[in-house]
């Protein structure tokens, strides 16, 4: 395939960005995103110019690094991390925008790489459990109801990569806030800091400067991992218990 591709490149934090235009050509349906925008790198890395910055890792939709906002879409035309997107999903001759996220609280660092480490600090502020120390516990010492661990499970399956946000028309971290709170909130071990969790966690998004949900859904409908608008809701209703029983601060 040859394709034409619009790419946001931005020296740093401080400098204008703009976006620039390249041809590729001898792309494979069969290529990955990612393996695209490689290729890419190769030849302006032999003409001797700087190469597009993008965040990745694993390459295998688990470690929620890739971020990209492709044609307008979080992530792209599929419902998959950009790794695991193909370029299948195009067509010869196609012209393609590729963006960074989009989200006062993600600022640019260079091209298409994003500071996420705004969702770094709101795991700091309470997405954790105290436990002892010592040898692991017995594995069945903690009996959860098998409802309560597949609500946990389905939250768990959040990896941060900051879509919902992109998406979000108000730059709102509140799908990726209440996932982290209630996969640890439903579960025994997460409930000596029930209350001051996710007060804390939503104290400390907010902080970050982070739009207000008005539940437009386009959080839900971008994750790639499926996790639930409804999780929201019970973000909610945790705020509303811990407020009530008077541990604010």
């Amino acid at each position: 395939m040859k394709l034409t591709l619009r790419v946001w490149r931005q020296k740093n934090a401080d400098a204008d960005g703009a976006m620039s235009t390249y041809e590729v050509d001898g792309i494979s349906p069969d290529m990955s995103f990612l393996e695209m925008l490689d290729t890419l790198n190769e030849e302006l890395t032999l003409k001797g110019e700087d190469p597009v910055a993008f965040d990745h890792d694993c390459r295998e939709g688990i470690c929620g690094a890739c971020s990209l906002v492709i044609n307008g879409d979080a992530h792209g035309p599929e419902r998959t991390t950009s790794c695991q997107l193909h370029m299948r999903s195009f067509k010869d001759g196609d012209t393609i925008d590729i963006e960074p996220w989009r989200a006062s609280a993600f600022p640019v660092v260079k091209d298409l790489v994003v500071d996420r480490s705004a969702f770094d600090r709101i795991i700091q502020a309470g997405g954790y459990v105290s436990v002892p120390t010592g040898s692991a516990p017995e594995a069945h010492a903690t009996p959860v109801p098998k409802p309560d661990a597949d609500f946990a499970f389905e939250h768990a399956e959040c990896i941060g990569c900051g879509a919902c946000v992109a998406a979000c028309p108000n730059g709102a971290a509140m799908l990726f806030t209440s996932a982290k709170i209630n996969h640890l909130n439903v579960l025994p071990q997460g409930a000596p800091e029930r209350e001051t969790r996710v007060l804390d966690m939503v104290a400390q998004m907010d902080q970050e400067g982070f739009g207000g949900c008005t539940l437009a859904g386009e959080c839900a409908t971008a994750c790639p991992k499926g996790i639930p608008l409804t999780s929201i809701t019970g973000m909610n209703k945790e705020w509303l218990r811990a407020t009530r029983k008077g541990t604010g601060r």
